[in-house]
């Protein structure tokens, strides 16, 4: 699963001729329309100097691959505003990876009930019910 503002790497099938080969385009996802079997996401990398823009159909037999290089943190569907930017006011920020603090976690595995008690402790349990 990916969301604008995430680089991806896609890998296409280009036939040239009688020879096939895949060719990989990266860039950021600037967006996704999504329309059941017509869905399709909108690339966009700087090369050469020159913005390129590619639309690839999700569900085409000629997309091999669809890999997130990384995610980005945006806060709009559409990141058309990225055609007027260049260099660095063209970045975008990486997300994090899922983190949990510490204590959060620690209450997450708190709540959790336990299913048997150590065998220690139900050595002693038994022995408290035989008396």
């Amino acid at each position: 699963e990916f969301q604008p503002g995430d680089t991806l790497r896609v890998g296409v099938r280009v036939v040239e001729g009688e020879r096939e080969r895949i060719q990989v385009f990266e860039g950021v996802c600037i967006g996704r329309k999504n329309a059941g079997v017509n869905s399709n996401f909108t690339l966009r990398k700087i090369s050469y100097g020159e913005g390129v823009e590619r639309v690839f159909p999700l569900y085409s037999p000629r997309v091999t691959s669809i890999e997130v290089v990384r995610r980005g943190v945006v806060r709009r569907a559409k990141l058309y505003y990225l055609r007027g930017r260049t260099g660095k006011a063209a970045r975008i920020t990486e997300r994090a990876r899922d983190t949990v603090r510490p204590d959060a976690q620690r209450a997450r595995n708190a709540s959790k009930p336990m299913s048997e008690p150590a065998p220690e402790m139900a050595a002693e349990v038994e022995s408290n019910q035989s008396e």
